[in-house]
């Protein structure tokens, strides 16, 4: 069978479910990586497939272990090549998995910085910060109320749901240690019920046990906790306070340009 045909039988056995922009890329992919006769950086040495005419493949019939060093006398060459430039070169196999890893790092470091400045806020520029978020993720009419109302709103909108707005409060804890305990849950339900259909309560810090299991309670005003890596993950979420800088990372694929079946 060609890949196409692979794929197109894969998605009518609803063998696999695929997630990706270009699936059958993917099948085409994974098919020559376990090759027999294929060899290139990132083939896989468990060999599974062969060649056979008109660009079609065909099951091997045991699957064959190569060693890291088996290959063509091509393949060798380069091989013998990569190791002159070893010292001045990582591998790609290597290389690529650092990569991700530091941007990992990367990304820990700018929510925990974005959060510190968070907390460095004022109480009144804060409740501004929570207004323009909900602004972004698509509130409409929101308003900032009282500078100061312990137990109290600090402002509210309307978030529309099918047809219908649903008026929502929201309350803002700028704490640089210390967590939102259950009795700041009961005293903002208490001042959302009979105005709003729901609370949103954000805190720079986190919530204490007691507190999440009050947040949903039946027949009462549910009030959505959201602490203080959530709004961070909001914000990058919605782009908001934060740019994103555009980096294509490439992968090897030769092969599939040499031979697109």
């Amino acid at each position: 069978m060609t890949t196409d045909e692979i794929y197109r039988f894969i998605v009518e056995q609803a063998l696999y479910e695929f997630h990706a922009d270009n699936p059958a890329g993917i099948v085409r992919q994974q098919i020559r990586r376990h090759c027999d006769g294929i060899e290139y950086s990132s083939a896989s040495p468990t060999k599974h497939f062969k060649v056979v005419d008109g660009g079609r493949y065909d099951i091997l019939a045991s699957p064959i272990k190569k060693s890291a060093r088996a290959g063509t006398a091509r393949s060798r060459r380069a091989s013998t090549a990569g190791a002159r430039a070893k010292a001045t070169s990582t591998p790609r196999k290597e290389l690529l998995p650092e990569v991700l890893s530091l941007y990992e790092r990367y990304l820990a470091e700018l929510k925990r910085r974005i959060l510190r400045d968070l907390k460095s806020l004022s109480a009144t520029a804060f409740e501004r910060f929570a207004k323009s978020l909900l602004d972004k993720y698509g509130f409409l009419d929101t308003k900032v109320t009282k500078v100061s109302n312990d137990g109290g709103i600090d402002g509210h909108g309307k978030l529309k749901v099918g047809l219908a707005n649903l008026n929502v409060a929201f309350q803002c804890k700028r704490y640089t240690k210390s967590n939102v305990q259950r009795p700041e849950i009961d005293k903002f339900r208490g001042a959302c019920q009979g105005d709003y259909e729901q609370g949103l309560l954000f805190t720079t810090a986190s919530f204490s046990e007691g507190a999440i299991g009050a947040s949903i309670k039946k027949g009462a005003v549910p009030i959505i906790l959201i602490d203080g890596p959530a709004i961070v993950d909001l914000m990058i979420s919605k782009s908001f306070g934060v740019q994103t800088e555009a980096l294509s990372i490439h992968t090897y694929a030769l092969d599939l340009a040499l031979d697109p079946n």
